[in-house]
């Protein structure tokens, strides 16, 4: 792997670990369990393992922004999720800082694209 390559995987890592938990808590209005958010966010084009995921879930549950509760009901125990009222005040707060930075940075990156144009 060329050193170029090395830094772009790195740098692509550490933009998708915060885009992977605001996506997730996009998707935990419904309850759902940590294999159905898996496939709901490939579906809408956000690939995450299983491995990621499940600690993220962990970790948000553990602060407070989620709510779980166990399904038994069903051959296989399911522990679903749900975004908590805390969760649901802090997502709102992310969405807007998101779309404040998304469009900071289109800004940026169309003030690129008009000066490589200049040439």
């Amino acid at each position: 792997m060329s050193k170029i390559n090395e830094h772009v995987d790195k740098l692509l890592q550490e933009l998708r670990r915060g885009t992977i938990t605001i996506g997730a808590l996009s998707q935990l209005y419904e309850p759902q369990y940590g294999y159905s958010l898996v496939t709901t966010l490939k579906e809408k084009g956000v690939q995450v393992e299983p491995g990621t995921l499940y600690p993220l879930l962990r970790r948000l549950e553990k602060q407070g922004l989620l709510e779980s509760q166990w399904d038994t009901s069903e051959t296989r125990p399911r522990k679903y999720y749900l975004l908590s009222q805390t969760g649901k005040e802090v997502l709102d707060l992310l969405r807007v800082e998101w779309q404040n930075i998304a469009r900071s940075m289109n800004v940026l990156m169309e003030e690129e694209t008009n000066e490589d144009g200049d040439d």
